[in-house]
């Protein structure tokens, strides 16, 4: 089976299930490259491709800086092992942010349960005075 030499906008936007404006920012941000014919866009295997990275890296909570470093990363000259080495230590960063943002999380809810619980509490002392 022969690869497709080209994807509409409707069938990246249906596909991937995004708008319109979506595709066309990524445009605008140099991320896709669109062949033009006319006043239709047509997008390369590879723009699909680079959709799908820019999807998965804004799921994961990338900014799209991140993003773009990733991408730009397979047309880096260092090679596989230096692209997957770079990626690497991007998820390393990554997880460390979420697993710092996680403790702070569990920080800030352990204090709320020790208001809330000081708070019963002196409720409960409130209603002893009466």
């Amino acid at each position: 089976m022969t690869e497709r030499r080209f994807y509409t906008i409707s069938e990246l936007t249906a596909e991937f299930a995004i708008t319109t404006r979506t595709l066309r920012f990524y445009e605008d941000e140099k991320l896709l490259n669109p062949e033009r014919q006319g006043r239709k866009r047509l997008y390369t295997p590879r723009d699909r491709t680079r959709l799908k990275l820019i999807l998965r890296g804004k799921r994961l909570g990338f900014s799209l800086a991140e993003v773009r470093e990733i991408i730009e990363m397979y047309d880096d000259s260092s090679g596989e092992k230096g692209q997957l080495e770079k990626l690497q230590a991007r998820i390393e960063e990554r997880k460390a942010e979420l697993e710092q943002k996680q403790q702070d999380i569990l920080e800030t809810l352990q204090e709320l349960k020790d208001v809330s619980n000081s708070v019963e509490m002196r409720l409960n002392e409130l209603k002893e005075i009466k």
